[in-house]
């Protein structure tokens, strides 16, 4: 667990740095560091991002090369190719931390809000895949939503989202479990702002796993 905290401070540290601004040296992407992983790689964290063009991890988090494995989808869904991507970056690299990062304003979820409204009939069986993934932990929202305003269940379907593959990665892949169980692997969720570049992690942390355990 050791691990996995000291690669989430170091997360939130460099989020800091893009959000003030002050973000890391050359070094991180420089000829040095290029030639430094020529033999291998050890990211310190894996994180299954969004594909959106706003939201590109190592920026965000100000990394530099080798720092992260990164796996971006649309709307930060799990399918098989992602969850073996990560089993084999959690088992062959070491990394101890797994990071959902979901964002503000999803296009995906969004759209998956308004296929449940509005049902099409030509959507592309690729895209209704994803839609089908997302359509899980927001169909409840939408249904309890009553006069809820649009932006407030778009907010809660993302959030909602992001928990859902969270919770997909820490039981639904019993590679990933035994980690978790045994060796210290942490998955957490976060959300990060296109306004104000802030990521926040709100899912799975410490504290949180421990009340579980407690029965809380």
């Amino acid at each position: 667990m050791l691990r996995a905290l000291a690669a989430l401070e170091s997360l939130k540290e460099g989020n800091q740095r893009f959000v003030s601004e002050t973000r890391g040296e050359a070094s991180l992407t420089g000829q040095a560091r290029r030639m430094e992983l020529v033999a291998g790689q050890s990211p310190s964290a894996i994180i299954l991002g969004c594909s959106d063009s706003r939201a590109p991890a190592e920026i965000v988090f100000d990394q530099g090369l080798g720092d992260l494995f990164v796996i971006r989808v649309a709307g930060n869904i799990v399918a098989p190719s992602q969850v073996g991507s990560i089993e084999f970056a959690a088992e062959r690299f070491g990394s101890r931390l797994v990071v959902v990062l979901g964002h503000t304003l999803c296009g995906a979820v969004t759209a998956t809000l308004e296929e449940l409204r509005r049902p099409s009939e030509n959507r592309s069986p690729n895209l209704k895949s994803i839609v089908d993934r997302i359509r899980p932990s927001v169909q409840p929202l939408l249904e309890f939503s009553g006069k809820q305003e649009t932006d407030t269940l778009i907010r809660r379907a993302v959030r909602a989202n992001i928990r859902a593959s969270a919770n997909h990665l820490r039981h639904g892949s019993p590679i990933l479990e035994e980690l978790v169980d045994s060796d210290g692997l942490l998955v957490v969720g976060a959300e990060y702002c296109l306004e104000t570049g802030v990521v926040e992690f709100f899912d799975g942390l410490p504290q949180e796993i421990d009340k579980e355990e407690a029965g809380e």
